[in-house]
């Protein structure tokens, strides 16, 4: 899969330079960002004026490059080259409300501290607590880690150009950068091909073109038999819903069948809410049907009479047990640590919480360096893939580059979200097709469960995760 790199600020110079050499022009790549940029100034305010800050370097040549695609009278562009002169006409454009900013002051190859004045400037920015559109990367921000030079701009989305940033993805980034976008190409030679180091390459960033070709055209000959079946153990006393979300969204992923194993005191309500699965009662001794092709164990075990006997029967299913496994929820914490045994895909789905359990530490730890918590994971459970779930979700596996999520929002931060994702790859990674290619089956499960959140968004908040299952489809 060739997805959009995530670089290092080296890196993208690597890519600038294969590209000059190969003669592109510089100017004509400016020209080509300057209509990115309007392009997406067009979106976030289509009325209302717009104020553009543009500093000395090529992310204000971005900016300035912007202007003549924008209606006559919309847009009026600050130039920022002395912070202290420039602040009163700043103050003055701002008290204006303008309906949008954006920052073009610097761009990736600031490398020193802001000076004092800077500071105040981008402090001002920040008081203003307007909507703001950073170009590349928000100003004062070091795009390789993250850190601050002294002040960062308060971005409400970044449109990267090329390829996001690793410092966009660190630590607490989010909290300046907002939604980060990807210009569309922008003339630069294809990044595959421009000898970038495999050192500046820090992962890949998800985006609907990887998934343009998936999934494959079903058989036309296909039945139910032969489009799998989950198996999806979930649900407790207090705690039924669990099962019922992860069925909804497993079934929205189209295999052959579905069934619920849940807590015989949860048997009813689970199976009143559900037409399409079979529901029974899980008990000892029970064989897995033969038919099955996933299971997918977790969400809702935390209630009462959850005993030894099913994590035991869970846990040898995840060791010897030739069929896909998907852990989420109550069921991370009794997974065995060490080299996944199975040739079969496991595949395990923290939140930042679970995820702290797990490396024994706090997720406000876990939160700081997700990369680094990520790798972790993959170390302590060897060859499964880990969905690291939360902002831009990372999903990986031992000898992978990390992989971000593009899709979702702060809306999915509701219980029950991480059940229907659960369900929702489960019901993915049990058909046969799918299965054959786990990388792509987890990486679509993740786009799709953000990209259903964000149709939703598209109607206003208020959704539920009930409407996130049901919003919830394999062929995005």
């Amino acid at each position: 899969m060739d997805s959009t790199p995530v670089l290092t600020p080296l890196g993208m110079r690597a890519w600038e330079r294969a590209s000059w050499a190969a003669g592109v022009r510089e100017q004509e790549v400016i020209a080509r960002v300057g209509s990115e940029v309007a392009r997406v100034v067009r979106r976030l305010a289509p009325r209302g004026h717009v104020l553009l800050l543009a500093g000395k370097g090529h992310n204000g040549d971005d900016v300035r490059a912007a202007l003549p695609h924008l209606p006559p009278g919309q847009a009026s562009l600050l130039l920022v080259e002395d912070p202290a002169q420039a602040l009163p006409a700043l103050s003055h454009a701002l008290h204006a409300r303008p309906a949008l900013v954006v920052d073009g002051l610097f761009g990736i190859g600031l490398n020193r501290p802001l000076s004092p004045d800077w500071i105040r400037l981008v402090e001002r920015i920040n008081d203003a607590e307007l909507p703001v559109l950073a170009v590349d990367v928000p100003s004062g921000m070091n795009a390789a880690d993250c850190q601050s030079w002294g002040a960062i701009v308060r971005a409400t989305e970044t449109l990267v150009v090329g390829a996001p940033k690793s410092g966009l993805l660190a630590g607490h980034a989010a909290r300046f950068t907002g939604r980060i976008r990807v210009t569309d190409d922008v003339g630069l030679v294809p990044w595959a091909t421009a000898g970038i180091p495999d050192a500046d390459i820090a992962g890949h960033w998800g985006t609907a073109q990887d998934f343009k070709d998936w999934p494959p055209r079903r058989p036309i000959d296909a039945h139910k038999g032969s489009l799998g079946h989950v198996l999806v153990v979930a649900g407790s006393v207090g705690y039924h819903g669990a099962a019922v979300l992860a069925a909804r969204a497993a079934l929205r992923a189209n295999p052959g069948l579905v069934t619920v194993w849940t807590h015989p005191q949860t048997l009813v309500p689970v199976a009143c809410q559900l037409a399409s699965p079979i529901v029974q009662s899980w008990e000892p001794g029970r064989p897995m049907p033969a038919s099955v092709t996933c299971v997918v164990a977790g969400p809702g075990l935390a209630g009462p009479g959850v005993e030894p006997w099913l994590v035991n029967q869970l846990v040898e299913w995840w060791s010897r047990t030739p069929v896909a496994m998907v852990a989420d929820a109550s069921a991370l914490d009794f997974l065995p640590r060490g080299r996944t045994p199975s040739d079969y895909p496991r595949v395990l789905t923290p939140h930042p919480g679970e995820a702290a359990r797990l490396l024994g530490t706090t997720a406000a730890r876990v939160q700081s360096d997700r990369a680094a918590s990520l790798r972790e994971l993959q170390a302590l459970f060897d060859g499964a893939w880990i969905v690291l779930k939360g902002h831009a979700t990372m999903a990986g596996r031992t000898g992978r580059k990390p992989w971000w999520n593009s899709t979702g929002n702060p809306w999915l931060a509701q219980g029950g979200s991480g059940d229907v994702l659960a369900g929702f790859l489960g019901g993915l990674l049990a058909q046969p097709l799918l299965a054959a290619d786990p990388e792509t089956a987890v990486r679509a499960a993740i786009f799709e469960h953000g990209a259903a959140a964000d149709r939703l968004m598209e109607r206003g908040p208020g959704w539920t995760t009930e409407d996130l299952a049901g919003a919830i489809r394999a062929n995005a």
